[in-house]
């Protein structure tokens, strides 16, 4: 892989789109590893499938759909566990991302 550019982010999706998928692919798996499957497939194709990742001053967010919780119509589960699974889940793709791209996380 060619070294990071965050001027190439911007076209994200032309640029970087393997890379990308690489990262959503590796946070959902350690979703299900430590949440089981069942709320971290509705997160992903119900919420995560309209977030949008950016690259701005030196770090990487995600940014969700607007009322992600409302979105997860495929299951039944509490807002409590459902915020703590979609906050964990974004910062594990922040952490992939990372990973991915080989940036250091801003301290």
């Amino acid at each position: 892989m060619a070294e990071f550019d965050p001027a190439k982010f911007e076209d994200k999706y032309a640029n970087y789109f393997p890379e990308l998928q690489r990262a959503y692919k590796n946070a959902f798996e350690r979703m299900s590893d430590a949440h089981g499957s069942d709320v971290v497939h509705a997160v992903d194709q119900q919420v995560l499938n309209e977030s949008e990742p950016f690259y701005e001053g030196g770090a990487f967010r995600v940014e969700l759909p607007d009322d992600p919780a409302s979105r997860v119509t495929a299951i039944t589960v509490d807002d409590d566990r459902l915020n703590t699974v979609l906050d964990e889940y974004v910062a594990t793709i922040e952490d992939e991302l990372y990973g991915v791209f080989g940036v250091d996380p801003p301290e």
